[in-house]
């Protein structure tokens, strides 16, 4: 069994936690907590042992939570760490803390990509993380367009160049003091955004560009893009390989599918924890081939699409299964859709 420490329990950080939790082969050993709010309230009560800083300890017992010990105690008492902290405290721990100990941890990718000895997909380089002392599972926008790129590639159908428009959701919904009200912000206004250099991090040799502005929406990010393909392919092919490819959901207009916020309802229809949608939800009818170009768009749900990686960088880092075992194990437990799915 291996024991998963989890150093952040927000947005990530708790999804985290139930996945880990709903493995056969791994235990959530703790998950640390910097503030005795009503997060760590839940994580008590779903029989995580709390951590804490060493000088929040006295702030946490005086808000009648007992910490189960400090960070380095989690550490201590854990296999792999998994750090979901808020962007850049990450780097922070690695130095503060994790450096003090032999053990391999898991960042987000809100840290920059030095802070690992290796940028992590599972669908692209799940073999890359083997042995490797720290990984960074990449942002929610750079999986999304990794997956796309990958199922592509790992069908035979070979990719020239990429040109990705993002659309990105102003805040998370519980984030009531972020996000642009009544605008549209560049994210950044020059070109590139960061996306397309945190994506070659993973797929080195891709040639892509990425632009991105923020609207006032929580739910999902929308990705336009434009490949260039290396050859002129038909339609169905292309349809044939997204569809077949783990983590990757094919939208229909006809099926009433006609908007992101109809993905989430879909996922609290299907009653999915806190109606996450893990998958890229692409629209089918925006899959369109015209000679060796193809047009699509997809759906990112920013609060769980990394949710999945996560899992299975615990197993790749420590050579716990092969890479399409641990897909295949990790959709399967966490309720994915894996009907049709080819795995290997």
């Amino acid at each position: 069994m291996i024991r998963v420490g989890i150093v952040g329990f927000g947005t990530i950080g708790k999804r985290i936690a139930d996945a880990v939790a709903a493995q056969g082969d791994m235990h959530v050993s703790g998950v640390l907590k910097v503030t005795p709010d009503y997060e760590a309230l839940v994580a008590t009560a779903k029989g995580f042992k709390v951590y804490t800083l060493p000088d929040r300890v006295e702030k946490f017992k005086k808000a009648g939570i007992e910490p189960a010990g400090t960070i380095e105690d989690l550490i201590k008492a854990s296999d792999v760490i998994i750090d979901a902290s808020p962007e850049d405290v990450g780097a922070e721990n690695k130095e503060k803390y994790y450096s003090k100990f032999d053990k391999p941890v898991i960042f987000q990718g809100g840290e920059e990509a030095e802070v690992a000895d290796v940028s992590f997909n599972a669908l692209a380089n799940y073999d890359e993380a083997r042995g490797r002392r720290y990984v960074r599972v990449v942002s929610c926008n750079t999986t999304g367009i990794t997956r796309v790129l990958t199922s592509l590639m790992l069908n035979g159908v070979g990719i020239k160049k990429a040109r990705i428009f993002i659309a990105r959701r102003g805040a998370d919904p519980k984030e009531h003091k972020k996000g642009p009200i009544n605008d549209v912000v560049p994210n950044p206004a020059t070109v590139p955004s960061h996306h397309g250099p945190d994506v070659k991090t993973v797929l080195k040799n891709v040639d892509i560009v990425t632009m991105a502005v923020a609207v006032p929406v929580t739910i999902m990010h929308m990705h336009m893009a434009y490949l260039e393909l290396d050859g002129a392919y038909p339609r169905d092919a292309v349809l044939e390989a997204l569809a077949k490819t783990p983590r990757i959901f094919l939208a229909d207009v006809g099926a009433g599918f006609q908007s992101l916020a109809q993905i989430i309802e879909y996922a609290r229809d299907l009653g999915r924890p806190r109606g996450d949608f893990p998958e890229v939800a692409i629209f089918r009818d925006s899959v369109t081939v015209n000679g060796n170009e193809l047009y699509l768009m997809y759906g990112v749900h920013q609060e769980s699409i990394v949710v999945p990686e996560n899992v299975d960088a615990v197993r790749a880092v420590l050579g716990a299964m092969p890479k399409w075992e641990s897909i295949k194990t990790t959709d399967t437990t966490l309720k994915l859709f894996t009907e049709g799915k080819r795995y290997g």
